[in-house]
């Protein structure tokens, strides 16, 4: 768990490095932070192995920063952000959070009236205090709100991916004590809804109060609500409320398909259950006279209630429990399928690894191809590409591909900027010499609803745009998406051939598993990509995997778990 306070820190360093305007170094301590949240090992004992030089190694992190990790596992602190704070006392995490808020924009109202927090960030605007400042007006002040407004609706909840590393670490805790035989994590983190408020966690033991003692003395706990024999709360450091549950072997299927949920799913089990004159519930399932049926096993469960298994994913009552009763559910994309990555920054742009890194990370992993697809000119901020900067990466790619000949391949490609009026900032010249070309929304989130989807549409039937990256940009708990129609897009996707993406990094997760859906009854086809900016985020791709998972998606329906060859069979408009 130190690994996502030092991230936070690392964040919180580029976020005041920002406001005072010193160029480069936001980006380097940002990429550090991406480097550590992504680590797959404790900060710590990695630091005690590796020590200063080997955390250096880590993507972004250099001397200084390395020195500032240390010095924070050290002390508890990082002596210059402290000073940034006493010299600008700003709640810069929370205030930065608000969408068009950023770490210039909090330091001009912090100067010109004394705003420090959400509070007083609200107050000011429902004042109209903002609207009289050089720079601001009305529709700012409205922007502020409307984002205020969506800050609230999300803070409560975490975001998934970024909470497995903290879930899983406790998990294995918990494993670790002798007297516990099984332990599961349920509730919505089962069923890998894209946030979740809290975490249910289940065990099998003969001795549940030693099992809570222990439970208690994990290192992260920072509060405990209430302790019992057979259920104990906490609150972790991060703020994150686990509760722990000691159950029955006999009746462990039936909590956990009851701590699964989700609500609306169990209903309609319990009614099921009714309908057969038996009673379902956390302790097992009973007949009339109140003997338990099945209880020990999920799967004997609902196998009594006539239903196949149905997987924690999809138990969101739409439509699962009948598909199960026909015995018709889908047999889902399987976790791990995925050959190839089709969205990839480097550090030709803004990603903080080489191409090379990026491509021995993704040999390692098993993977069977590629596609590098940095930002494009128009989007400075990333230091995108020009005509002749990709050309002189194909060059390379070209190269590298005759180096690493039979262990992977690497596509050429490019994440294209849709510009406002729906054209690309990519000449139909460069783009056809591409093997894969993404296109999405960097700018401009706020136009009306039918321009910003005939901007999207005019961008799908370009002949050389394979995919549609991040499909509603939305960033969650940030950003909501933008205003666009989703079914049009869709059916435009399948006029068009055009893929339409499901961005595996934690905080997009887009297309939600709605739309997901929509595109599976439809026939559209889609790709899951981690969004890579270190080879460390190839890790997501199996959240993508779970995305795809509650949008009911099969394997075939998700071009790169395909082969290659026969992943370029299958864009279309490469064949016209």
């Amino acid at each position: 768990m130190k690994n996502l306070e030092i991230a936070r820190l690392l964040r919180m360093m580029a976020l005041y490095l920002e406001m005072k305007g010193i160029p480069f170094k936001p980006q380097a301590y940002e990429r550090a932070a991406y480097s550590i949240e992504s680590l797959d090992e404790n900060i710590e004992e990695f630091v005690k192995k590796v020590g200063k030089e080997g955390l250096k190694n880590l993507p972004g992190v250099g001397e200084s920063i390395a020195e500032k990790i240390i010095e924070f596992l050290k002390t508890g602190q990082i002596k210059e952000l402290e000073e940034l704070k006493k010299e600008v006392p700003v709640d810069i995490e929370t205030l930065s959070s608000i969408e068009g808020v950023g770490p210039k924009t909090i330091y001009k109202l912090y100067k010109a009236l004394g705003i420090r927090t959400l509070e007083d960030l609200e107050k000011a605007c429902r004042e109209h205090k903002i609207r009289r400042l050089p720079g601001f007006g009305a529709q700012s002040e409205e922007k502020i709100l409307k984002g205020i407004e969506f800050f609230k609706q999300g803070s409560k909840r975490f975001v998934l991916g970024f909470i497995i590393p903290i879930v899983e670490s406790l998990v294995n805790y918990l494993k670790e004590h002798p007297d516990i035989k099984e332990v599961v994590p349920a509730g919505s983190y089962r069923r890998r809804k894209e946030t979740v408020g809290d975490i249910d966690i289940l065990a099998i033991s003969k001795n549940p109060e030693k099992v809570m003692d222990y439970f208690v003395s994990f290192p992260e706990v920072e509060h405990i609500y209430a302790k019992g024999p057979t259920k104990t709360m906490v609150r972790l450091k991060i703020g994150l409320d686990v509760d722990l549950r000691v159950v029955e072997k006999e009746s462990f299927g039936a909590a956990l398909a009851y701590f699964t949920g989700s609500k609306d799913h169990n209903i309609q089990m319990r009614e099921l259950a009714i309908k057969k004159g038996w009673k379902l519930n956390e302790y097992g399932l009973f007949d009339k006279n109140g003997k338990r049926i099945a209880g020990e096993t999920e799967e004997e469960i609902y196998e009594k209630l006539g239903l196949q298994w149905i997987p924690p994913e999809l138990r969101e009552n739409q439509g699962e429990i009948q598909f199960a009763l026909e015995k018709k559910l889908p047999e889902l994309i399987e976790y791990g399928s995925i050959k190839g990555d089709l969205q990839i920054q480097t550090n030709w742009t803004d990603g903080s690894n080489s191409i090379e890194e990026m491509v021995e990370e993704a040999i390692k992993l098993g993977l069977e191809y590629i596609c590098i697809t940095d930002h494009t000119k128009s989007l400075a901020v990333t230091g995108g590409l020009d005509e002749e900067k990709l050309l002189k990466q194909m060059n390379f790619i070209d190269e590298l591909n005759k180096k690493y000949k039979g262990k992977i391949t690497i596509l050429k490609g490019a994440e294209v900027n849709i510009q406002k009026d729906g054209s690309l900032d990519i000449s139909d010249e460069i783009l056809a010499k591409l093997d894969f070309v993404g296109a999405a929304i960097h700018t401009h989130f706020n136009l009306p609803k039918n321009v910003q989807t005939e901007r999207i549409i005019k961008a799908m039937k370009n002949p050389h745009v394979d995919c549609i990256f991040h499909p509603t940009g939305r960033v969650i708990n940030k950003r909501p998406p933008y205003e666009v129609d989703i079914d049009k897009i869709i059916d435009e996707a399948k006029k068009t051939n055009t893929i339409l993406e499901i961005d595996a990094y934690p905080d997009r997760l887009d297309l939600k598993d709605e739309h997901i859906k929509k595109c599976v009854e439809k026939g559209v086809k889609m790709v899951i990509d981690s969004d890579a900016h270190s080879y460390l985020h190839y890790q997501y791709l199996n959240l993508g995997v779970a995305q795809a998972r509650r949008g009911w998606a099969t394997q075939s329906d998700i071009l790169n778990t395909l082969p290659l060859k026969d992943f370029m069979k299958n864009l279309p408009k490469r064949r016209m």
